[in-house]
Formats: C-alpha cells, sequence, structure tokens
C-alpha cells in the first residue's frame, strides 16, 4: 500500500508518498481498500498541529473516505469482505488502505457512488445535527447559512430546504452564490460587495433569520448576530476564517436569543443510537434525491499536495475529493 505520511505535524510541505506495509485489521477494525477521499478543513489543521486532536505520529491524514472493505477483524458482524463503505475515522484516508473502525463505516447501498459517499458523512452529518437537533429548525422559519459554498454549507441548504426553511445563503463571490442558488436558496448575499446587516433587514422584513448557521467565524459574526431575529438560534459551527470571533453578551440578551454549539463529532460519540437514526436518516434523503454532494472536483490522490492548494486559495465550492 503507499500513503500520504505525516512525520513532522509543520505543514502539507512535509507530508511524503510512501510505501508502507499493508496492516491486517485488529479485533473491531476493517481493512478499506480506499477508492475516494474528500478533503476537510480538519485535513489542514491536523497536518499543521492546530487541530483539538492530535494523533500520535507518525499518522496518515485523511479523515473522510469511501471504499472496499478487504478485511474484518474479530468481532466484526455488520460488514464483510466485498462490501462498500464509508467511513469518518479523523485519519488514515489519503492513502490506497486503511485500518478502520468498523463501527465508524457507514455500509452504502449499491447506487451509493464512491466519490459521493466519499463526501457525505461529515458535513451532512455536521449540518443534520445543527439544524435539526441544536438548531430546532422548523417549516417555515428562515436560515442564514454563512460560508454557503462551502462543504457543510451547501449541505445545510440542502438540509434545511429539505426540513421545509427559507433559505438566505452568504457567500463570498457572484459565482458562489450562483451555485447556492442553484442548489435552493431563495436568496443570496454576496458579502464582498453587500452590507450583510443592511442584505438581512431587507430580505426578512427587517425581522433577521430565525436560526444561523455559522462554519466560518471570523468578522462576520457580530453582525450576523446582531441581525438575528427575535428568539433566534445562532449555530456555532466552526471558524474557517481562522479567528474565533468574541460577542458581547448583550446580544443574545436583547434578541432573547441563542448562541449554541455544535460538535457533531462528541454528540456521534456520546448519543450513538440517535446518530446511527439521523444516518439512516440522511442516506433516505440521499436515495430519494433531496441532498447531494456538491463536487468541485475530483484530483488523483497523488496530487493531494495541489488539492491542499486549492482548498487553501478559498476557491472550493462544496468537496473536492481524491481518487484512487
Amino acid at each position: 500500500m503507499h500513503a500520504w505520511l505525516c512525520e513532522d505535524p509543520t505543514g502539507v510541505d512535509a507530508l511524503n508518498w510512501k510505501a508502507l506495509p499493508t496492516p491486517q485489521p485488529g479485533t473491531g477494525q476493517v481493512l478499506v481498500e480506499i477508492k475516494a477521499a474528500s478533503l476537510n478543513f480538519p485535513d489542514l489543521l491536523i497536518v499543521q498541529n492546530k487541530y483539538q486532536i492530535k494523533p500520535p505520529l507518525p499518522f496518515v491524514p485523511g479523515s473522510e473516505y469511501a471504499g472496499v472493505v478487504q478485511a474484518v477483524g474479530a468481532g466484526v458482524t455488520h460488514l464483510q469482505v466485498g462490501q462498500p463503505v464509508a467511513c469518518l475515522s479523523g485519519t488514515g484516508g489519503f492513502g490506497t488502505h486503511t485500518l478502520a473502525p468498523a463501527a465508524l463505516c457507514m455500509p452504502l447501498p449499491a447506487d451509493f457512488p464512491f466519490v459521493d459517499a466519499a463526501a457525505f458523512i461529515m458535513t451532512y452529518a455536521t449540518s443534520h445535527h445543527a439544524l435539526l437537533d441544536r438548531g430546532q429548525l422548523k417549516a417555515g422559519e428562515t436560515v442564514l447559512v454563512l460560508g454557503a459554498a462551502g462543504g457543510v454549507g451547501t449541505a445545510a441548504i440542502q438540509i434545511a430546504k429539505a426540513a421545509g426553511a427559507r433559505v438566505i445563503a452568504a457567500a463570498s463571490t457572484d459565482e458562489k452564490c450562483a451555485l447556492c442558488q442553484s442548489i435552493g436558496a431563495d436568496a443570496t448575499i454576496n458579502y464582498s460587495k453587500e452590507n450583510l446587516r443592511e442584505a438581512l433587514k431587507a430580505l426578512t422584513n427587517s425581522k433577521g433569520p430565525d436560526v444561523i448557521y455559522d462554519p466560518v467565524g471570523g468578522d462576520l459574526a457580530e453582525p450576523a448576530f446582531r441581525s438575528i431575529a427575535w428568539r433566534g438560534r445562532y449555530l456555532v459551527v466552526g471558524f474557517a476564517a481562522g479567528p474565533i470571533p468574541s460577542l458581547p453578551l448583550n446580544l443574545p440578551l436583547l434578541k432573547g436569543a441563542s448562541l449554541v454549539g455544535v460538535f457533531w463529532g462528541d454528540f456521534a460519540k456520546r448519543e450513538p443510537k440517535a446518530n446511527s437514526a439521523m444516518m439512516m436518516a440522511l442516506a433516505q434523503w440521499y436515495a430519494q434525491g433531496k441532498i447531494k454532494p456538491v463536487i468541485d472536483r475530483t484530483m488523483p490522490m497523488a496530487e493531494l499536495k495541489a488539492a491542499y492548494a486549492h482548498m487553501g486559495s478559498r476557491s472550493v465550492k462544496g468537496k473536492l475529493v481524491l481518487v484512487n
């Protein structure tokens, strides 16, 4: 097998494509032949030693991938050799093979392409958990999605629409706004050109959005929160812009609004039955055509460093997927 090995977490340039022994699965593990792996923002942070999870060195990055089970370890009963799966294990995806915890592998139906499957779990699970569980989104409410053309943003648009909400998508270019409209957004805001607060006031008749989905952080957080509706819910999903914003705590008080943390990874660990039910619902929505990952492009696994550079340019729309 070959894999991108991180022996010194100082950045992408320190990764090396190496031949490694193909491992055998232990108890509770499966060996997966990787067909596709998506690139997520945590995959950049983890090779820079900036992510909250710091795996022991050396490690293979790549949190999310899809492929075919090649071998199963002791105690694995729900998966079998030859079965297609999607996995979100945090590491291991940027290679030709990996050992994955069987409990973290989602069996795939026959008509679920590997490229879509590799771009499915993290973004759709995060967005579903955020909007419907943490945000208690109801049909007829208005959702503002920040960073709406990215992986979690495009998933959030589709899930909010499937739930019967009105969606305002905010992105940084006209091209990204057009993409958001093409997948269901009811209105868009180009925040590189428009004043976010004024645009939201006009689009909501001064009421403001009921739910704000924020995977970006940075300078947009405060003006977005100042625009929130009475009893609104502000979902803290991530900080793709880099800086973690500080909000004056009088703002939730004045709007009777809630500041809600979203940590899907811990939800999946602490509430596995609820997470499993959610994943089954998402798979059904995919089969019904209600949701489908937006794929910016596919690139060969050997071009991982170029893929990182493309993601770093903030020009990715949806998800970038590496294929073997």
